[in-house]
């Protein structure tokens, strides 16, 4: 029996996100209003296909958190430049730059050659260089924000010294370099994270460098999973900050509302970003 409702809800994502993207140049000229200024960095890591995504991304966290000290968009490299520039028409606290501009120069060579092999190799790149002085965001292209995202504003002004994490709704890790089955324990998702302080990363390095066989999709978060924990990370309150996918199957957005602070729109749920983009 066909499901309607959810192949309606693909169809209505698709339709909206074509709208969208058709009216991208418009959109980036349209002033968000919005005056308060919070002193969080924000970091994203995108690419020339999801640019419709990250234009949202970044507009709803303007509207709904506030303005950042910076809003860095790490490109791969596939960006035009006019998409750069369209980028940087979002709003002056947004800033584009080439990801090999971006790389901490001592990174660990398994960490460049996994960058060299694979996508999720050069995220992997992307976080272990991100700066981190103050309050520091990296978020992927595909997180909406919503009005609960006020909340970031306190969190970034807590003396908690510990970086917070987005727990994931499945187990999505490389069981090649998990060494127990106790470190599977509460998984990190790797599309949102609340840095405190820099990370001690040599922990999880040292499995990827002792890696046989070529790392994959699911390396790159099972790294930051690992380091997470190691330097006592802990988790972001489910309520608030979701990742889930219980409404794949149907046509709303059960989650979305706005006393949320986000969603991740991971694959299985991305259409139904497109409900709730405001302009």
């Amino acid at each position: 029996m066909v499901n309607i409702g959810y192949h309606t809800a693909k169809l209505q994502g698709r339709f909206n996100r074509s709208l969208y993207k058709a009216a991208l140049s418009q959109i980036v000229s349209i002033p968000i209003k919005q005056t308060r200024q919070v002193p969080i960095s924000v970091y994203a890591l995108s690419c020339e296909r999801d640019l419709p995504e990250q234009v949202a991304s970044i507009r709803s966290f303007i509207r709904h958190v506030g303005i950042p000290d910076t809003f860095t968009i790490v490109s791969d490299g596939s960006y035009t430049e006019s998409s750069c520039n369209l980028l940087r028409r979002v709003h002056p606290c947004v800033q584009v730059i080439l990801l090999q501009n971006f790389l901490r120069t001592d990174l660990p060579q398994c960490v460049l050659d996994y960058a060299q092999l694979h996508p999720m190799g050069r995220k992997l790149s992307a976080l272990m260089s991100i700066p981190v002085n103050g309050a520091t965001i990296y978020t992927d292209s595909d997180i909406l924000f919503f009005p609960g995202g006020i909340d970031l504003i306190d969190l970034s002004k807590s003396d908690n010294k510990y970086s917070l994490y987005l727990p994931d709704c499945s187990m999505s890790l490389d069981d090649r370099i998990i060494y127990d089955d106790s470190e599977k324990l509460n998984p990190v998702n790797g599309g949102f994270i609340f840095f405190r302080h820099e990370f001690d990363w040599t922990f999880a390095i040292e499995r990827l460098a002792n890696l046989q066989e070529a790392p994959t999709y699911f390396t790159e978060q099972t790294i930051v999973h690992l380091t997470m924990h190691h330097n006592h990370g802990e988790p972001l309150c489910t309520n608030k900050y979701v990742l889930n996918v219980e409404d794949q199957f149907i046509y709303p957005d059960k989650s979305a509302s706005k006393n949320i602070a986000l969603r991740h729109y991971v694959s299985d749920v991305r259409h139904k970003l497109w409900f709730n983009v405001g302009i």
